[in-house]
């Protein structure tokens, strides 16, 4: 627009100005007064025009509406006029300092613009994108449509939504993922469709189809997958190496299909390569299952089987058997766990980092001796709700396991402030302390903790007899500290 309106202008200045000279050279004499005082009418009346209809030329940025391609529109082509009237007289130095007015003198090459932008600086801003962005900015034109589908951006597929029709998605996803490597997506990684409640068998078969190299896979929540479609994943994706089933109630096993434990065996030995593994919530998850799932996946190292309530010690047992290398074990509210189950879980020893237990009402002192006393790089342990603990099963924890950074006794009302000082005496890098609801917890114990544990970021004594002074002594020795807590007087 700016050069539009430059040479409007320019070819309005060489006007004037030859008509100048053409009324020089054709009269020498003077103008008369009535002459002056028509032209000064005249100018007057120029001035007033520019001043009260000023250009929509020189206030309105060329990217507003009523400007096409640089020019008004016709609703302003009166306009057009006061914009040479303008030129050719100035307003005052006053009326050209306005903002606006500059804004539409600046070269059009000082706009930014994104399509300036190199491709790879394109790809890089796309990388942040989820999938259902990524598929909108395909669709702006061809040279985004092209960008958008670079491989580089394919390595996760990150789908949300209970309504969206997740099988259909993975199909149109993967089919244009393999224009270039038919068949098959070697660049996806991760497939992300926790909480689509309509993805089916269809959809994972899609992706164990046309997904070798998958390493990730979550689908939390997606309660219409059953055991076929995970066998198919599991064996047609070797690289698997993270599986998130939580909350697939029909899934009751981790296996490889009949045909692949017989052509992949000379591949990977009839095992599969998965390190972590959430089944959280599986309810029918039963001992039998844990038993294959076990024998199969023998690299195990994260292991989550919270609310598995069919599972007892003898699964636990043929869990020890076969997967030796695991650091993290969940088995919150598996109501069937007690003693005889810990004592196959410390066979762990010094491997084991993580431990819950929470709500395992029959685990007692026994079982927490048993861990305790293999399990010496123990750094958390929830047995909330594990009422059978007492303060000699703390004490013993707190002597054997010196390296606790966080612990949860909540809800066991046989631990008293015996059993907080032995914890305070010799776990120093306590982190993370929880006894909401423990009845026999009282301010001295509390403060015993706060004067030896000074790293302290979380205590929480919700629903605990404790006073509003202990609070305040935790508060000033450790500075850092949340404190969760139900006593109204302590803010």
């Amino acid at each position: 627009m700016g050069a539009n309106n430059g040479k409007q202008y320019g070819s309005e200045g060489k006007g004037s100005s030859s008509i100048s000279s053409d009324v020089s050279s054709s009269t020498d004499h003077t103008p008369t007064q009535a002459q002056k005082n028509v032209a000064t009418s005249e100018d007057s009346d120029l001035s007033m025009r520019t001043l009260s209809t000023p250009s929509p030329a020189l206030i309105c940025p060329p990217n507003l509406p009523g400007f096409q391609n640089g020019r008004g529109s016709s609703t302003s082509s009166s306009s057009i006029t006061g914009e040479t009237v303008a030129m050719v007289h100035a307003p005052p130095p006053t009326r050209l300092a306005h903002p606006l007015i500059r804004l539409a003198s600046r070269p059009q090459k000082e706009q930014a613009s994104i399509e300036r932008l190199p491709d790879h600086a394109m790809v890089q801003i796309f990388s942040f994108l989820p999938t259902n962005q990524l598929c909108r900015c395909a669709r702006v034109c061809r040279r985004w449509y092209n960008l958008a589908w670079d491989p580089r951006l394919w390595r996760t597929i990150r789908l949300t939504g209970e309504t969206i029709n997740v099988d259909r998605a993975l199909k149109v996803l993967t089919r244009r993922l393999c224009q270039d490597t038919p068949n098959v997506c070697l660049m996806l990684e991760t497939v992300s469709v926790g909480g689509c409640r309509r993805l089916t068998d269809r959809g994972l078969y899609t992706i164990a189809q046309c997904c070798p190299e998958l390493r990730r896979l979550e689908a939390s929540g997606c309660y219409n997958i059953s055991n076929e479609a995970v066998f198919d994943v599991v064996s047609l994706c070797p690289n698997l190496e993270h599986l998130d089933v939580s909350g697939c109630s029909k899934v009751t096993c981790i296996s490889l299909t009949r045909e692949a434990s017989i052509k992949l065996s000379p591949l990977h030995g009839k095992q599969i390569s998965i390190r972590y593994l959430d089944m959280t919530d599986c309810f029918v998850l039963e001992d039998e299952g844990l038993h294959t799932i076990a024998a199969h996946c023998t690299q195990l190292t994260h292991l989550y089987l919270r609310r598995c309530v069919r599972l007892t010690d003898e699964g636990l047992r043929y869990l020890m058997i076969y997967c030796t290398s695991i650091k993290e074990l969940s088995v919150s509210d598996c109501r069937f766990v007690s003693d005889f189950g810990l004592r196959e879980i410390a066979k762990l020893e010094s491997r084991l980092r993580y431990l819950s237990i929470a709500h395992c009402g029959r685990v007692t002192d026994v079982g927490i001796r048993y861990v305790a006393k293999y399990c010496s790089k123990l750094r958390y342990l929830n047995a909330r709700g594990c009422e059978g603990i007492t303060d000699h099963g703390v004490e013993y924890l707190a002597k054997n396991c010196a390296k606790l950074k966080s612990l949860d006794i909540g809800k066991c009302p046989l631990v008293s402030d015996t059993g907080l000082e032995c914890l305070a005496l010799n776990c120093f890098n306590l982190k993370r302390l929880s006894l909401k609801s423990c009845e026999s917890i009282t301010g001295q114990g509390l403060q015993i903790v706060a004067a030896n544990c000074f790293d302290l970021q979380m205590l929480n004594v919700q629903d605990c007899e404790v006073s509003v002074e202990a609070l305040r002594f935790v508060k000033r020795h450790c500075k850092r500290c949340v404190i969760e807590h139900t006593n109204p007087a302590f803010f």
